[in-house]
C-alpha cells in the first residue's frame, strides 16, 4: 500500500495529506477548489516548518515530504490509482454517500475506502458501493500531526483482512490505532460530545460563565482545553451535526443539543471558523481574544 489519495483539503484533509507524505507514501489531495489545494500545501509547508524548527523532523524530511504530495481537483484523476482513499470531507451524509459512490467507480476493485468521519455510520456508507467489506473508518484526531489516535471503525461488513491491514497502517503513520464497531458517534465523540452539550447548558441555565466553565475543567479534570474552548476548535457545526447523528441513532433525549448551540449555530457563530463561537478569535488565526458576549435567545 503505497499510492494514498485524501479526498478534501481542509484542515483534517491536509493533516492526514502531512503524516502520509512524512512517511515516504505517495499522496495526491483531491479537492474541487483549487484554492483550497494552494492552502493546503501552504499548511502543510507551514506545519513542516513548525516540526524542523523544534527539531523533531529535518529540512531534508520536510523537502521529501513535500516532493511526495501533488494535487488534483477531479475524483478521476486523483483516486483512479490510489491503493487507498481517505474521504476527509464535511461531516454531511450525503456528500459523503456521493463521494463514495464516485469512488467505487473510479478505484480498482482491491482499493481500500476509508471515510475519516467523526460519527456518520460506515455502514451506511459501504451500503453505497459494490465493495462493502472494503469500506473502514479512519477517524484521525485534530490536530492530525500531533495527535496519537486513529480510530478504526468496522462497519457491519468490513473484512478482517482489511481492518488488520489498517491498524497496521495507522502504527507504521506512529498513530497508535483503537478498532471500536461501527455505533453511533463510535468511543471519541460518544463521550466526548456530550460533556460539551453539558457544557454548553451550563452556560445557558447560568450555573456559570464561558471562562468559569472551562477553567473548573482545566484545572479540576486536568483537560488540556475547557469543554466550550474546545466546541470553538473543532466547530460548533460540527458539533451539532455529531450530537444530531448520537440523538438521531440512539433515540434517547440525553442526545438532543442543547438550544444555544442550535441558535449560535443558525447565527454563523461557529467558533474559530467564522471568528466566533463561545470566545472570540483574532481574524484568520486561532489566537482567542476575549469570551464572547453570547444570547440565550
Amino acid at each position: 500500500m503505497q499510492n494514498i489519495t485524501i479526498i478534501g483539503a481542509g484542515t483534517m484533509g491536509n493533516g492526514i495529506a502531512h503524516v502520509f507524505a512524512l512517511k515516504k507514501f505517495s499522496v495526491t489531495i483531491v479537492d474541487v477548489s483549487q484554492p483550497a489545494l494552494d492552502k493546503a500545501i501552504q499548511t502543510i509547508t507551514k506545519n513542516l516548518d513548525r516540526q524542523v524548527a523544534k527539531g523533531s523532523i529535518s529540512e531534508s524530511d520536510k523537502s521529501s515530504a513535500l516532493k511526495n504530495i501533488s494535487t488534483s481537483t477531479t475524483v478521476e484523476q486523483g483516486a483512479s490509482n490510489a491503493d487507498l482513499v481517505v474521504e476527509a470531507a464535511t461531516e454531511n451524509i450525503e456528500l459523503k454517500l456521493s463521494i463514495f459512490r464516485k469512488l467505487d467507480e473510479v478505484c480498482g476493485p482491491e482499493t481500500i475506502l476509508a471515510s475519516n468521519t467523526s460519527s456518520i455510520s460506515i455502514t451506511k456508507i459501504a451500503s453505497v458501493t459494490k465493495r462493502p467489506d472494503k469500506i473502514i473508518g479512519m477517524h484521525f484526531m485534530n490536530p492530525v500531526p500531533l495527535m496519537k489516535l486513529v480510530e478504526v471503525i468496522r462497519g457491519y461488513s468490513t473484512s478482517d483482512i482489511v481492518t488488520e491491514s489498517i491498524m497496521q497502517l495507522s502504527s507504521k503513520l506512529e498513530k497508535i490505532p483503537v478498532e471500536v464497531n461501527d455505533y453511533p458517534g463510535f468511543v471519541a465523540n460518544r463521550i466526548l460530545m456530550p460533556m460539551i452539550n453539558e457544557a454548553i447548558y451550563s452556560l445557558f441555565e447560568g450555573v456559570a460563565g464561558v471562562k468559569e466553565i472551562d477553567t473548573v475543567m482545566k484545572l479540576g479534570m486536568a483537560h488540556p482545553m475547557g469543554p466550550l474552548q474546545l466546541a470553538d476548535f473543532i466547530g460548533l457545526d460540527v458539533c451539532l451535526s455529531i450530537l444530531n447523528v448520537l440523538h438521531s441513532g440512539f433515540g434517547n433525549a440525553k442526545y438532543a443539543p442543547c438550544p444555544l448551540l442550535v441558535n449560535m449555530v443558525t447565527a454563523n457563530n461557529l467558533g474559530i471558523k467564522s471568528g466566533r463561537g463561545f470566545y472570540e478569535y483574532t481574524p484568520g488565526s486561532k489566537e482567542l481574544v476575549v469570551a464572547s458576549g453570547f444570547r440565550k435567545n
